[in-house]
């Protein structure tokens, strides 16, 4: 998207930015536990981090939002007893996830599943700064967990989102996608992290009541990607 045209189109923007704000519905954070156990066999620790998204906001219990969709099927899928436990809260950008976990400093993970983005895309953080504050959150867990390895979730496809009117859904949409593409290409320049491609095709039927968060099915096929990459990844390294 150029900046001309978001120049050209920005009292239109603002007008409907604000108007978006006031209507939606504000939901809370999914209910249930942050931590827990699933499954058998090796133990396998995972660190969930993230903002709505990875708190479960359009859901109403975290057995079926990202988190618990997520430890079952890597339970399943790796054999493993998952240990779990999720940082995570509505309406951080990247660089308040840093702030966050330093904050709860969580206990030693083998592998981090981070779940961020559309929030710098709302508060117009460029994406070469996101994926700067991206870097920092992923070299702070590899240092300070222990975490091998750190999947980060893409961007969804925001200019699905049915929440949003257009013109805003399709600049939204633009900047998500070019934010999206810029972490996919830093990630590609480490072996340390990962960016996890997942396809999603967006609908009022899929979403959460208030056309912007994920519904249960979002949950569910993001969670269970996340899992089969962790899975594979983990095979691979044993």
């Amino acid at each position: 998207m150029s900046l001309v045209a978001k120049l050209l189109l920005s009292p239109l923007l603002i007008v409907q930015a604000v108007m978006t704000r006031r209507r939606a519905p504000t939901l809370p954070e999914a209910a249930g536990e942050r931590r827990g156990v699933f499954g058998q066999g090796p133990v396998l620790r995972v660190l969930i981090v993230g903002d709505s998204s990875g708190a479960g906001v359009g859901v109403d219990t975290q057995d079926i939002a990202l988190a618990g969709h997520l430890t079952r099927t890597l339970a399943e899928a790796a054999s493993a007893e998952v240990h779990w436990h999720l940082v995570a809260k509505s309406g951080i950008t990247s660089a308040q996830a840093l702030d966050l976990v330093r904050q709860e400093k969580p206990g030693p993970a083998d592998v981090a599943v981070v779940v961020l983005g559309v929030n710098d895309v709302i508060d117009q953080v460029p994406s070469h700064r996101a994926v700067q504050h991206r870097e920092a959150l992923a070299d702070w867990l590899l240092a300070h967990t222990g975490v091998k390895h750190v999947a980060f979730a893409p961007l969804p496809p925001v200019h699905q989102f049915p929440l949003l009117p257009q013109p805003l859904r399709w600049i939204m949409g633009s900047d998500a996608r070019r934010h999206d593409q810029a972490m996919a290409r830093w990630a590609a320049t480490r072996r340390d992290v990962a960016h996890v491609p997942i396809e999603l095709r967006l609908d009022a039927g899929c979403m959460a009541s208030d056309g912007f968060h994920p519904g249960e099915p979002v949950y569910r096929t993001c969670g269970e990607a996340l899992a089969r990459h962790i899975a594979t990844t983990r095979l691979e390294t044993t």
